[in-house]
Parts: structure tokens; C-alpha cells; sequence
């Protein structure tokens, strides 16, 4: 069956906690470095998820869903800055596939419902950082994002081993035309 995506608001959140926390507790379990040690208790990603829904109903996160039937497999947000400066970027977080759907395109799918959500709200630069060398990194790479380096022993590992990061950007929307017009190409670094 394939997955339906959509955006939640505030209300709906709350509604899906339960299933959120579902997959991110699987997600930790297997290994992914997306800020939480193993073992992740429920209590914990309930109320982890429970606490994203204010931002949600006021417009700093917009989160999206994968669902096969009633049941949640995937997800992906993005984080909008509230500072004047620099409200032309998100930063896309938390993007998350379930052990039993991965394979399916599924990720790729989340990430360019993402950016096409970003290009709706007027954003111009995504960023990202995942943990270097990880099963994301393909991901991104071949969506087009660019590499801008690797900060060593930037987070922990869910085993709490410190692991390197590597920083991505993407330009979309009129961002990726101004940097195509400027001679920089999508996906192009600028050093």
C-alpha cells in the first residue's frame, strides 16, 4: 500500500502523538542520530512530540506525515527562524522512515514534499545537518543538496559515542533560480 502524506497542524499532532512517538523510538532504536540517546523511553518521545505542537499552531514548524492507513510511517518538518534576518531559510528536521517502510522511496518522497513546502512559504535556502557517513547523507546528495562541510564530534550517536556532522544547504525556488542566474548552479558550492 502506498503512503499518503499530509500536513498536520496543531490539533492533529496532539491527535498522532502516539504514532509519532512510535516511529521516532523506532528510529533511535536503530541507530539514526536525530538528538536522543538509546534507549528512548515512550513517555519520553510522547511528550518530546506533545511539545512540537505550539510551534506548529504558531508557524515556527510545519510538520508532515506518511501514513499507510491509519498508521504513521514517516515524517519530516521544517523549522522556520523568527529572526528578520533570516526568514528566506528553514532548517529541515526530523525527517524519519520506519524500519518496515524504508526502501520504498518513501524518504525521498518526504523530503521533496518538504522542499516543495518551503517554496510555498516564500523560503529560499533549506539547511540540514546529519550525522556524517549515515544512510541520510546518500539521500540528501542525491536530492541535489550541497555538502558545506563536517563538524567533528558534534552530537552523539544513540549509543552516545560523539560523531562527526555534515552540513548541507539546498537553494529552492526563487533561490535556486537566482543562484542558477548568478552563474552558480543548483547544488553548486560557492567556494
Amino acid at each position: 500500500m502506498k503512503a499518503t502524506v499530509r500536513g498536520l497542524d496543531g490539533p492533529q499532532l496532539l491527535a498522532a502523538v502516539d504514532e509519532l512517538a512510535e516511529l521516532l523510538t523506532d528510529t533511535v532504536d536503530d541507530g539514526a542520530s536525530i538528538g536522543f540517546l538509546a534507549p528512548l523511553g515512550r513517555a519520553a518521545a510522547v511528550d518530546w512530540w506533545r511539545e512540537r505542537a505550539d510551534g506548529v499552531t504558531a508557524g515556527q514548524l510545519a510538520v508532515w506525515v506518511a501514513l499507510r492507513g491509519d498508521r504513521v510511517v514517516g515524517t519530516v518538518s521544517l523549522a522556520f527562524p523568527g529572526k528578520p534576518n533570516s526568514r528566506h531559510r528553514a532548517e529541515l528536521v526530523k525527517l524519519m522512515v520506519h524500519r518496515e517502510a524504508r526502501g520504498s522511496g518513501l524518504g525521498r518522497r518526504l523530503l521533496t514534499v518538504a522542499e516543495d513546502g518551503a517554496v510555498a512559504a516564500g523560503i529560499t535556502l533549506l539547511h540540514l545537518d546529519t550525522e556524517t557517513d549515515s544512510p541520510a547523507e546518500h539521500l540528501y546528495r542525491s536530492a541535489g543538496w550541497t555538502r558545506a562541510g563536517v563538524i567533528p564530534d558534534y552530537a552523539a550517536s544513540p549509543a552516545g559515542v560523539l560523531r562527526p556532522t555534515t552540513l548541507y544547504y539546498k537553494r529552492v525556488g526563487k533561490g535556486a533560480t537566482a543562484g542558477v542566474e548568478a552563474g552558480l548552479g543548483a547544488g553548486t558550492p560557492t567556494r
